[in-house]
């Protein structure tokens, strides 16, 4: 705890604010990025509007239409990817919210599950789950807050890594292909943070630990690392006041949170680990938000932030300014706009040396046949006529799901 002690002396609190990393290393602006986010009221004040965006979800960002739709174009001082990281219940969901609110910015929430077992039509998967052996079945929040000791547990660990990744992948698209800024809650960068805690709590295995970090480590090169983390410090036994308040997923009889040991381990590993690595790339603000805070005073921190006093070597916001040319926009927008599923395949390394994150090929071909035949899941979403769609014969591409899920593990 005396690491955490003084790590927490880096930052001076002003109420419930804490001053920003940024100020401690005042350097030269750089020409790659424009200087400081506004609010969404400073922004209409002064009349300041975006191009329309380009419709990166159902339009291809080939060579020739670069050549027409630059990048840069649409860019602004609030073209920015910010991070919002956190304990469990600490309220990063309302906060993330409201900011992207105020800053006019595009807010992706955390997560789940349940955006893998709901298929394109709503149906859940699992619902097939009495039909399929234990180390296939499905392995969600609510059962890994209830059987924290299940083998699964570590699969559903790589499996909330991957679905992180594919959301940050889907933001940095956002990003460059509309220039509206990006607000998220957790990312790929912090899942670190509970793979530690469950393996120092043996919740997992040292080879699932380990399979686990190899993924990582294999897929976090390909991003562009964010502008801004905020994180929101709560204490431990206030986080766990929380979350027995709350009791999603039926927490408050869970294992998990029996004691303060999985808190604490999650709390180390933040203020250990990642806000000290991740300030060495991006801006870092951190809020004693126990009893919550002012959202207001907040977006006026952020306002204050010079993103561009970086010298050309500085390793923050190195990612963004490697970046130079019209083309070089143009090639790192097309890879997350048009390659988003090929570069989720990063995250899925053979891992045939971890048991706990392999399934015998018998129970992989019954979920496979079981998954293929579930309602809505046999034809792309549009093409089933037994759930109602028509025009079957006369459609000519593959429809965009009503849902947030994009792809399946």
């Amino acid at each position: 705890m005396a690491g955490l002690v003084r790590y927490a002396t880096r930052f001076a609190a002003v109420g419930n604010r804490v001053a920003r990393s940024h100020l401690l290393n005042k350097q030269l602006p750089s020409i790659q990025q424009a200087a400081g986010i506004q609010s969404k009221a400073w922004r209409e004040l002064n009349g300041i509007q975006r191009p329309p965006p380009f419709d990166y979800k159902n339009k291809t960002y080939s060579l020739i239409t670069s050549w027409f739709d630059r990048t840069t174009h649409r860019f602004d001082d609030n073209t920015k990817l910010i991070l919002v990281e956190g304990p469990l219940a600490s309220g990063k969901t309302e906060f993330a919210k409201k900011l992207a609110a105020d800053l006019d910015m595009h807010y992706i929430p955390q997560a789940t599950m349940d955006d893998v077992y709901l298929n394109d039509y709503g149906y859940d998967l699992r619902e097939l789950d009495h039909l399929l052996p234990p180390g296939a079945q499905t392995f969600c929040e609510k059962r890994f807050v209830n059987e924290p000791t299940n083998r699964l547990t570590a699969s559903f660990q790589l499996n909330m890594y991957s679905l992180k990744f594919h959301d940050y992948l889907d933001g940095l698209a956002h990003l460059l292909s509309t220039g509206q800024g990006v607000i998220m809650e957790r990312s790929p960068y912090s899942d670190i943070v509970f793979v530690d805690a469950l393996y120092k709590l043996n919740l997992i295995t040292k080879a699932s630990y380990k399979g686990i970090l190899e993924t990582r480590d294999n897929s976090l090169p390909e991003l562009l690392k964010p502008h801004l983390v905020i994180y929101l410090d709560v204490p431990v036994n206030k986080t766990l006041e929380n979350i027995k308040k709350r009791n999603k997923n039926n927490e408050a009889n869970s294992p998990l949170f029996k004691d303060t040991k999985f808190l604490e381990a999650i709390e180390d590993g933040y203020k250990r680990n990642f806000l000290r690595d991740i300030s060495s790339h991006a801006e870092l603000l951190v809020y004693d938000w126990s009893n919550g805070g002012d959202i207001e005073l907040v977006v006026e921190d952020i306002e204050r932030i010079d993103f561009d006093h970086y010298e050309k070597e500085a390793e923050k916001m190195k990612d963004w300014r490697f970046i130079r040319t019209e083309l070089d926009w143009a090639e790192t927008r097309e890879t997350y706009a048009d390659e988003r599923d090929f570069l989720s395949t990063y995250t899925e390394l053979p891992l045939f040396h971890c048991p706990d994150l392999c399934i015998s090929a018998e129970d992989e071909a019954l979920r496979n046949r079981l998954y293929e035949e579930f309602k809505g899941s046999k034809y792309a979403y549009g093409y089933n006529s037994d759930l109602g769609d028509k025009g079957i014969l006369t459609k000519t591409k593959h429809l965009n799901s009503p849902l947030k899920k994009t792809w399946t593990i």
